[in-house]
């Protein structure tokens, strides 16, 4: 599996202009124009965490990326209106996290992400007979199989074409705890064994949006949501709980895991024993989500490779 191509596009840009760009990948057009800015996870072939929320989490194997900030109200409005996704959300603003999303749904935003950029959707919906009932669901999930385009055998619920995805229970936990420098898990998502500050908003070190109890306080704005985790990503803990993806046929009932805490959590739902699960339709107005990246080559980045080593023989030769 190829490493983050994000990280790869910035040495190549840098090589041709003494900028640095963020490592950010935009999508819709216009004004429906919107950018995701994600962080690397490195340490590939890292240990798992004995002592969490299940036991054996953070094992990941491969280089990957994951949003450094919770999906945006302003990112699932834009989709909305470009893709006609027809999801409906919380009103709090443009920059404050899309809650009252189900996994159905926030699954469906990262199919349209992997299709605006010209990928492979991450998962596969079967439609149905339209039902009596309006309540119910028009579409069925289920896994990709044998002579599908992208099918997986080593995981059959993501697509192997696809760039996006909702993050694994693994690639959340790894970004949320893991020390890559003391390579070892920390049980907050600040770098600390010890709880985090509760705050209302703010970027501060050791912070985390929780314990707000006034229900009118609701989540604050993704950039934000609390202080960074060792990998420099905001908001794991706190703010909003976070759906993961779903990797077994056999995980129970239709629930799919979410964790993180919300801004009306106790500091025990923000810690690494902290796990649980919610029916794949709930529509909790304190849960919403955040994408991966695992790192394949985007159309567009193509071409500034390209450029890239394009540029490098002519550097070389002006030394």
């Amino acid at each position: 599996m190829s490493a983050p191509f994000c990280r790869a596009s910035v040495v190549v840009l840098a090589l041709a202009s003494a900028a640095s760009p963020a490592c950010a990948a935009f999508f819709g057009s216009g004004e429906d124009q919107f950018s995701i800015e994600f962080v690397p996870i490195g340490s590939p072939g890292n240990s798992f965490d004995q002592r969490g929320a299940p036991r054996f989490s953070g094992s990941v194997a491969y280089e990957y990326s994951i949003a450094k900030f919770e999906v945006s109200e302003r990112a699932v409005r834009a989709a909305n209106e470009l893709g006609g996704l027809g999801i409906t959300l919380d009103e709090r603003g443009p920059d404050k996290p899309a809650t009252s999303v189900t996994w159905i749904e926030a699954a469906r935003f990262v199919n349209w992400l992997n299709e605006d950029r010209g990928f492979f959707p991450a998962y596969k919906f079967t439609e149905i007979a339209t039902p009596i009932d309006p309540r119910q669901p028009t579409s069925e999930f289920e896994p990709w199989e044998i002579g599908d385009p992208g099918f997986n055998p080593a995981n059959p619920f993501r697509n192997r074409r696809a760039n996006y995805f909702l993050p694994s229970i693994d690639e959340w936990y790894k970004a949320a705890y893991y020390d890559p420098v003391g390579e070892s898990y920390f049980a907050s998502t600040t770098s600390s064994d010890a709880d985090p500050i509760p705050v209302a908003s703010g970027t501060d070190p050791g912070t985390a949006v929780f314990r707000q109890f006034e229900a009118t306080d609701g989540p604050a704005d993704v950039m934000l949501a609390g202080g960074e985790s060792p990998f420099g990503v905001v908001g794991l803990g706190g703010n909003i709980d976070e759906w993961n993806d779903v990797e077994s046929v056999f995980f129970p009932l239709g629930r799919r895991p979410a964790r993180g805490g919300a801004w009306g959590s106790p500091a025990g739902v923000l810690r690494s024993t902290a796990a649980g699960t919610l029916l794949a339709t709930s529509e909790g107005d304190n849960v919403g989500f955040r994408v991966v990246s695992l790192g394949i080559p985007e159309p567009t980045a193509i071409a500034l490779v390209i450029l890239g080593l394009s540029v490098l023989p002519h550097r070389l030769r002006s030394h």
